[in-house]
C-alpha cells in the first residue's frame, strides 16, 4: 500500500530533520556491523583452534578406555567436572561478551600407593579435557550473543538504507512539488490581480481611488 504523505510544510520539516537523523546514524549502524563481522571471525578462528585442542585432548584419553573400569574406586569423571567457571566480560560494539579464564575443579583425596599409575595423568587429562570444553562453550556463547545483535544491526541497516531513507526522499520530492506548484500559482495569481490594477488605475481619478481601495482590500 503506498504511504500517504501530507503535503504540508510541517510535514516537509518533519520529513527533512527526520532524514537528517538516518543519515547521521546509519554510518554508525554501518561502523558497528564491520565491527561485529570482524569479532566474527576472530571468534571463528578461535573456536577452531579451541576445538583442534579440545579434540587432541580426547584422542589422548582414548588410551585410559581399556583400563578406566579398573580405577580402584577413583572418581575419575567426577573429579574432572568444573565446580565452577570463570569468566570476565568484554565489550564489543555494545555488547557483553564473555571471556574465558580459568576452571576450579573439586578437590581430590585417593591413595597414592593404593592406586593404578596411570591415575594422576588420567585424571590431568580429564580435567584439561574439562577446561578446553569449557573455553570453547564460552567461545561459542559469546559467537551467539555477537550474531544475534548483528542480525539484528543488519535489520536496521536495511530498514534505514532500503526504505526508511528513500521513502523519506520521495516524500521530499512529492512535497516540494506540491509547494512549488502552489506558489506559481500563487505568483501567477498576483501577476493577473496586479494587471487587472493597472488597468484600473488607467480610468478616471474616483475609478483610480476606488481601484486602490480595491487593491488594498486584496
Amino acid at each position: 500500500m503506498a504511504q500517504k504523505i501530507k503535503l504540508t510544510r510541517p510535514e516537509l520539516k518533519r520529513r527533512r530533520d527526520r532524514l537528517a537523523r538516518f543519515e547521521r546514524y546509519l554510518p554508525m549502524l554501518k561502523l558497528k556491523q564491520q565491527q561485529l563481522q570482524m569479532t566474527l571471525r576472530e571468534l571463528a578462528a578461535q573456536v577452531r583452534r579451541a576445538q583442534e585442542e579440545l579434540d587432541a585432548t580426547a584422542a589422548r584419553l582414548g588410551r585410559y578406555r581399556s583400563v578406566l573400569a579398573d580405577r580402584a574406586g577413583v572418581p575419575l569423571q567426577l573429579w574432572s567436572r568444573p565446580e565452577r567457571i570463570r569468566t570476565s566480560h568484554r565489550n564489543v560494539a555494545g555488547v557483553e561478551v564473555p571471556v574465558f579464564e580459568d576452571v576450579e575443579f573439586p578437590a581430590v583425596r585417593y591413595s597414592l600407593f593404593g592406586t593404578p599409575p596411570w591415575v594422576d595423568q588420567a585424571l590431568a587429562d580429564w580435567r584439561q579435557q574439562s577446561r578446553q570444553q569449557a573455553a570453547v562453550d564460552v567461545l561459542r556463547e559469546g559467537e551467539t550473543l555477537l550474531q544475534r545483535e548483528l542480525s539484528r544491526v543488519i535489520q536496521r541497516v536495511n530498514l534505514f538504507e532500503k526504505i526508511m531513507i528513500p521513502q523519506d526522499r520521495e516524500a521530499i520530492r512529492r512535497i516540494r512539488i506540491k509547494l512549488g506548484d502552489e506558489m506559481a500559482a500563487a505568483v501567477g495569481r498576483a501577476k493577473i490581480a496586479k494587471g487587472k490594477l493597472a488597468k484600473v488605475l488607467d480610468q478616471s481619478p474616483q475609478d483610480a481611488a476606488d481601484a486602490e481601495a480595491w487593491e488594498a482590500s486584496l
